[in-house]
Order: structure tokens, then C-alpha cells, then sequence
């Protein structure tokens, strides 16, 4: 199918012009629209790939046409031009979501490369769409984004482990999205109508964590008061997640080697065992082979763990799946937090495919819910999450900032520090203002005067 230009000006000089000059270079259709409102007509009798709208026009201005665009049609690339152009209003139009801002009079070839990069990101947007209905309509994976061939692979895995009723282990690095995997495989198995029982191994107390999986009986010890059954007991009939099981001790990894051997336990202050019928998944980011060699996990456990292993691939080797990921995760988690819906910029999505994404999946979520709360228009930009590209003219400083007054840009640029990094703690501390405060090294009181004088609250961050 053709792809599609709409080119809006109030002067028909101008239309002429660029539909003759633009059809045969680009190998587009182009339509043209003499208004603001006849545009907005012509876009809800049928979608186009890009608009190229003026913004100096009578009654209804390039910007207005814009906030109309983003609003009804939020799918749609925005260009704007004008014979105005000055820094201020490129910033607003691109605030506002424009893709881009060229100035007339035009330099034919400049112009046909911006039109030919802006169609390829229509293309992107409406290929991601696409994908992600394609998603949803997979039931149980609709929680896992990704088109990649890793992921691909990924998804073939979890459909044919979930036929089966073995055990699987998850390895991924932290962030990949472990949990949504296991979630997965339980609900598209045939236990997918009971439970699925999570424990984070980890932040579970070793002396702890034995009561909580196999339950105790009234006086097993000093604080048993009453009979309690386990998580065991709880996940019978369905699934239990053990995650990150690498941490567990030797002592508590023979107790499980017994669950998984016989199919049974042994509450605390029970003289005999109860037979339980669970799948059992678990989840590590270590490499539990380096752990046997030293001595840390049993090997005969391993190989019961391993029977069915699934790899999750890193973000950085996955990275077209980025701009579909950022979609879902600002959809998502606008909706969680009451959020109108917003856009991720070009040159934020330019510096997502560039970094190296360390924390993976988990990272980039982050970063999207800064980006949520901490953006005042509908489109993020990286000064919003304190990720400002580095150049030689800037510095690292966002563009926007360097036309203002100096005392301005230094608070603008305090502005958007603060709220990045502060931001980043509480999300890691889960709105604890205490434990974000101990992280960052300072008092207490000192972080809250922070939070107050740049508007940020700690309740946005606890779940």
C-alpha cells in the first residue's frame, strides 16, 4: 500500500508546489488540505502516514491543528513547518508531539530526507501496533512484549513447557521479566484454574522461610500459637514460583530436593508427611553451575530444577523491542496512575536503543513511570527523566534550557536532576523516604525538603 502524505497550508501556491515536488521523490501519494479543519475532516474519513501542517494559518493555527491531531488521531506523525521559525516555537510544537520542525524556505533534499526519516517512524508505530494486538490476542502471553527472534524463541519455549507438568527453571538477568514468564507458563498449563503461589526466596529469613513454604503445627515453636499451613499447601492443585532460588541455603535446598523427589512435605512439629501436587517453577539470575563447582548448590538438585530450563534473553540483545516495549509500559502505567496518555520523544526512544539497560526490563519501566509523573506535556523528553543527551555545543544540557536566562536554566536543570534522581530512589525503595534517604546519603528531613520544593511525593512511588 501507497504510503500517505497530508499536507495542510492556507496558501494553494504552496500546496501545488509541494505535491509536485514531493510525489515522484518520495513514491507517496499526497493529498492536501487547505485548513486546519479541513484536515481534521480528511483524517477521520481516513488515516494517513504523515501530516505536514504550516503553523501560521487563519482561524485555526498549526498548533492548535496539532493538539487536535495528538488528541484524535495520537497514532499519526506530525511535522510542522513554518516561515516564522524561531527556538520557541519548535520547542512548543515539539512539547506538544510534533516529530520534527522545519523552517521555510525549504532546501528541497533537506526536506525530502526529514519527510523520508518521519515516514519510517509512522511505519515503526504502526508495525508496533500491530505486533502489540497480535500479542494480546496470544492468551496468556499478553504481559510479554517483544517481536524479536529471541523472543520469538522465548514464546515457542513457554507454549510447549506449559503442556507439560515437569519442573522448569527460569535464568535471566535481574529485570528480565522471570515472574511474567512463570505467570505465563502456569496460565497457559492445564493447572491454570488454581493457584499460583509466588515466594521471593531472597527476602525471606533463612529460619523463616521453611515455617512459610511447609507450615508448622500449634507449638513447633516458641511464637506457633496456631496451625498454619504452607505455601505448599496453598499452591496444591496449581503452581508454586520459587524466585531467584539461587540464594536458598544447601540445608533448605535438601529439604525441596525432598518435595520434588516425592511429591510431599513435612510441616514443622508434624510427625509424618502430607502428599501435595504442585509444579513446581523456579527462577535464578546466577550462574548455578559456577555454584556447584564452589560448593554452593547441590548438583543432584540442579538437575531436578533443570528439566525444562527457559533463557531469558538481556534487553541490549533484544533492542528492537524497545519502542514496543516503552509503548506498552507508558499505556500501562499511565492508566495506573490516573495519567492522561503520553508519548515517548524521538530523541528519549534514540537514547532507549543506545543504553546499555543494565537493570533490563525492570530499568526501562522505571524510567517510563519517572517519565509519567515527571513530564507536564504529553510527550517525555530526556530532561524529564534526567537522561539529557551529550553533544559538544550543549554539554549534556536539554536544548530547551539554552535559551534561557541563566539563574532560569540553572534551576530548570536542578529541576529535572532532582526529580530524576530522587525519583530513581524512591521507585528503587518503593516510596520509603528513609531507606531512599540512607541510599543517597543524606539526613532524613534533608531529602523531604528536596521533595517539597521540587513537588515530589513519596505516595506516587509506594504500590
Amino acid at each position: 500500500m501507497a504510503r500517505t502524505i497530508l499536507i495542510v497550508d492556507d496558501e494553494p501556491d504552496m500546496l501545488v508546489l509541494l505535491k509536485r515536488s514531493l510525489e515522484p521523490d518520495l513514491d507517496c501519494v499526497v493529498k492536501t488540505a487547505p485548513s486546519g479543519e479541513a484536515a481534521l475532516q480528511m483524517l477521520s474519513k481516513a488515516p494517513v502516514d504523515l501530516v505536514l501542517a504550516d503553523i501560521k494559518m487563519a482561524r485555526m493555527d498549526g498548533l492548535e491543528l496539532l493538539g487536535l491531531i495528538r488528541q484524535n488521531h495520537p497514532e499519526t506523525t506530525v511535522m510542522m513547518m513554518t516561515a516564522y521559525g524561531s527556538i520557541d516555537i519548535a520547542v512548543s510544537a515539539m512539547k506538544q508531539g510534533a516529530y520534527d520542525f522545519i523552517t521555510k524556505p525549504f532546501d528541497h533534499d533537506a526536506l525530502i530526507l526529514r519527510l523520508e526519516k518521519a515516514l519510517e517512524r509512522s511505519t515503526l508505530l504502526q508495525e508496533n501496533i500491530r505486533l502489540k494486538k497480535a500479542c494480546k490476542r496470544v492468551e496468556g502471553l499478553e504481559n510479554i512484549v517483544g517481536k524479536s527472534p529471541a523472543m520469538q524463541r522465548v514464546y515457542e519455549t513457554i507454549r510447549m513447557v506449559a503442556k507439560t507438568d515437569v519442573t522448569v527453571l527460569i535464568t535471566g538477568e535481574s529485570g528480565t521479566g522471570k515472574e511474567l514468564t512463570a505467570r505465563a507458563v502456569h496460565r497457559l498449563s492445564p493447572r491454570a484454574g488454581k493457584s499460583f503461589v509466588a515466594v521471593n526466596c531472597p527476602t525471606v529469613p533463612e529460619h523463616i522461610l521453611e515455617s512459610e513454604l511447609f507450615g508448622y503445627r500449634k507449638g513447633a515453636f516458641t511464637h506457633a500459637t496456631q496451625n498454619r499451613i504452607g505455601l505448599f499447601q496453598e499452591a496444591h492443585g496449581g503452581t508454586i514460583f520459587l524466585d531467584e532460588i539461587g540464594d536458598v541455603s544447601p540445608a533448605m535446598q535438601t529439604k525441596l530436593l525432598r518435595v520434588l523427589q516425592e511429591k510431599e512435605i513435612k510441616p514443622l512439629g508434624h510427625t509424618r508427611a502430607i502428599t501435595v501436587d504442585v509444579r513446581i517453577i523456579a527462577s535464578t539470575n546466577q550462574d548455578l553451575r559456577q555454584k556447584i563447582k564452589k560448593g554452593e548448590f547441590r548438583d543432584d538438585f540442579f538437575y531436578r530444577l533443570n528439566v525444562l530450563p527457559i533463557l531469558l534473553p538481556r534487553l541490549r540483545e533484544r533492542k528492537e523491542d524497545i519502542p514496543l516495549l516503552a509503548d506498552h509500559l507508558l499505556e500501562k502505567h499511565c492508566t495506573k496512575l490516573s495519567k492522561p496518555k503520553k508519548q515517548i520523544s524521538q530523541e528519549l526512544m534514540e537514547i532507549f536503543l543506545e543504553r546499555e539497560w543494565e537493570g533490563n526490563i525492570r530499568e526501562l519501566e522505571n524510567i517510563i513511570i519517572q517519565g509519567i509523573l515527571f513530564s507536564g506535556e504529553e510527550t517525555v523528553m530526556p530532561g524529564d527523566v534526567g537522561l539529557k543527551p551529550a553533544g559538544p555545543k550543549s554539554g549534556g544540557l536539554a536544548e530547551d534550557t539554552l535559551v534561557l536566562p541563566y539563574k532560569e536554566a540553572k534551576e530548570e536543570t536542578l529541576r529535572r536532576f532532582n526529580r530524576a534522581y530522587i525519583g530513581h530512589l524512591l521507585m528503587e525503595s518503593r516510596g520509603n523516604v528513609t531507606q531512599a534517604a540512607k541510599m543517597c546519603g543524606l539526613e532524613r528531613q534533608s531529602l523531604q525538603q528536596v521533595m517539597r520544593r521540587y513537588g515530589i511525593r513519596s505516595d506516587d512511588y509506594r504500590e
